[in-house]
């Protein structure tokens, strides 16, 4: 009800600027003689069909939406359409005149259009004007007219279309108490220009000076088609401030290439790894999984549960999702149904240690490709308890193999780890006989069998970030093994869409390698990840170094000496040749392990020394 009487107040107003705007143009082209020859000759034309012309502004006025926009937040692009507007609404009065062989000096109509725009303009306008200073006034009082008190203020980096667009919304929010101040951007031709006001001050070195001189608490990093790489680089000079960041998503994840304030984000510590989005072969993919039956086992995992996700995309006939933990398959199967409401999922409890019962979940579902993510991973868990991580990945592994193997599966697919090349622990080390152990069925199978391997995984369960998370929101400390420690970090979605491309790619017996960028150090990403969370490290945080645990590297390594490395078509998965087929050995040895555990952990390891000549012991 409120609207309507709004607009049929402007409606109003607009019929009453119109016919001012009428009697001004003759003013003004008269010299203000209105009881002259030519003024008493055109003026009763103008009066005579003064109702006319008004009724064909204001519907032509209506037809172009000038009652639908919201004038509180007009700008340039209103201003644009008022001009717009009035010209068409102004050439149909002309249009009229003619049709009625009524004639006005040509002068009248120049004037008019003009006079339209500035009265009618700047009645929009000054609602806008006078709204904020009302509201400045009631919130801060006559100082809030001259200056906006407790206002957030904003260095935007990137002074293209999308900083642009971020400054128009901040602008247009006023409930976010948000002022533009400063821009940054490398072009060095835009230095000393301005965007809707806002100036650009420098380049991304300047970023730490310019925040301190303008007083700046927040910056948005508008990029969102720059490489991940140059995103990188400029958070690490913004992080070199006390300001909360905030970042547009990348161009790919904005539908409409628009940018709006809602889909602003805070930066995240992926944002810091410097790497562009994977780009996938789909109809390759398509092809393997489309209309199969796909079995994931540890499909509750962090990794596991993606899978699921990304291949529920690609149609499957059906998705059976396996798991021990019922807790993980109940949100997952609960997630997938809301989001894939077609998808025919089975989520089933089960433990790959058992046989028996792999072997009805084959009977019954008729899996025709597996992926392999059920594991133990924990290091140091492991290290204590080398009897469970024997049986989960090594004869679990087998267990799910040999199903695969027996009940004619046509590609199996291994989520292996880094932590399988030269192992210095005893969860790498049963990685790596599970790859062995796929590497040599594959030789006496119709199965192709094959492994992808890669480093750690950005916010899977039990990593790193969850752990730093967790102490910074404690207030500290954050511990870090060693000050030079380094690791291979990919964000969850990029490792299996990697996983599920080099599926595509498999013909047997192939350690898939990952492309994991540059090593990070762990140092420099908890000093990182406390300055995202609004803290200076060793200030606010402290950082407390806490050694090497049992069976931890200093440095991973994704690949053995002896494998090689071979380049596949995709830029990011390299392969390397298998370097273990004897399958009837490896029953032998892995027979002898089974024996081995109902004995002790250290007989365990031992043994273990001998099945992985690489796998060198550290406790």
């Amino acid at each position: 009800m409120r609207k309507k009487i709004f607009v049929v107040l402007l409606v109003a107003i607009d019929a009453a600027l119109m016919n001012l705007g009428f009697l001004l143009a003759f003013y003004i082209r008269f010299d203000g003689v209105l009881s002259g020859k030519m003024a008493t000759q055109y003026l009763p034309v103008y009066l005579d069909n003064a109702v006319n012309l008004t009724l064909i502004k204001l519907g032509l006025f209506y037809l172009f939406g000038m009652y639908k926009n919201l004038w509180k937040y007009a700008s340039i692009e209103e201003v644009f359409q008022i001009a717009t507007t009035v010209f068409v609404a102004n050439a149909g009065v002309v249009t009229y005149m003619m049709m009625t062989q009524q004639m006005l000096p040509r002068s009248i109509y120049i004037l008019i259009f003009l006079l339209d725009i500035l009265l009618i303009g700047g009645v929009r306008l000054s609602y806008r004007l006078t709204r904020n200073m009302g509201k400045n006034l009631k919130e801060h009082g006559f100082a809030g007219i001259i200056k906006n008190k407790g206002q957030k203020r904003i260095m935007i980096v990137g002074a293209g279309q999308a900083g642009a667009m971020v400054i128009k919304e901040l602008r247009r929010h006023e409930g976010l108490h948000s002022k533009p101040v400063a821009i940054i951007d490398d072009d060095d031709s835009k230095l000393g220009s301005k965007i809707h006001g806002v100036p650009v001050l420098g380049d991304r070195y300047h970023i730490k000076k310019i925040a301190e001189k303008k007083k700046v608490d927040e910056i948005i990093i508008a990029l969102p088609s720059a490489y991940k790489k140059e995103t990188r680089e400029i958070i690490e000079e913004a992080n070199k401030t006390k300001c909360k960041l905030k970042i547009v998503p990348g161009i790919y994840e904005l539908l409409d290439g628009q940018v709006s304030i809602k889909e602003l984000r805070d930066v995240e510590i992926e944002d810091l790894l410097g790497r562009d989005p994977v780009v996938v072969d789909l109809e390759e993919i398509s092809s393997y999984l489309a209309n199969k039956v796909v079995l994931v086992t540890g499909g509750g995992g962090s990794i596991g549960s993606e899978i699921c996700r990304q291949i529920a995309n690609f149609q499957p006939s059906k998705l059976v999702l396996v798991d021990i933990y019922e807790n993980n398959a109940y949100d997952i199967q609960n997630e997938l149904r809301r989001n894939y409401p077609d998808l025919k999922l089975e989520v089933l409890i089960a433990s790959v240690r058992d046989k028996k019962r792999l072997e009805e979940i084959f009977i019954v579902h008729q899996p025709q490709v597996v992926f392999h993510a059920a594991a133990h991973k924990h290091v140091p868990l492991m290290e204590a308890s080398p009897q469970e991580a024997i049986k989960n990945n090594v004869f679990g592994t087998k267990n799910v193999a040999e199903c695969a193997h027996d009940y004619g599966v046509e590609k199996f697919v291994l989520i292996s780890t880094d932590k399988a090349v030269n192992p210095t622990n005893i969860m790498g080390a049963t990685k790596r006989v599970a790859e062995m152990i796929i590497q040599s069925m594959d030789r006496i199978s119709k199965t192709e069998f094959v492994a992808v391997r890669f480093g750690n995984v950005l916010g899977s369960n039990g990593s790193v970030i969850p752990l730093f998370r967790r102490q910074i929101a404690e207030g500290g400390p954050v511990t870090v093994t060693d000050a030079e420690m380094t690791r291979y970090f990919m964000t969850i979605p990029e490792a299996v869409q990697l996983v599920i491309q080099a599926g595509a790619m498999a013909q047997g017996g192939e350690i898939f390698v990952l492309d994991m960028g540059e090593p990070v150090k762990i140092m420099d990403l908890a000093r990182n990840l406390i300055r995202l969370s609004g803290f200076e490290p060793e200030v606010d945080i402290p950082i407390e170094i806490v050694g090497l645990r049992p069976g931890e590297k200093l440095y991973e390594e994704l690949l053995m000496d002896e494998e090689g490395l071979s380049a596949t078509k995709h830029h990011k998965i390299f392969v390397g040749k298998p370097v273990f087929t004897d399958l009837k050995l490896l029953h032998r040895e892995l027979d002898i392990l089974l024996d081995l555990l109902w004995g002790g952990p250290e007989a365990i390891k031992e043994y273990m020394v001998k099945m992985v000549p690489t796998y060198k012991r550290t406790s």
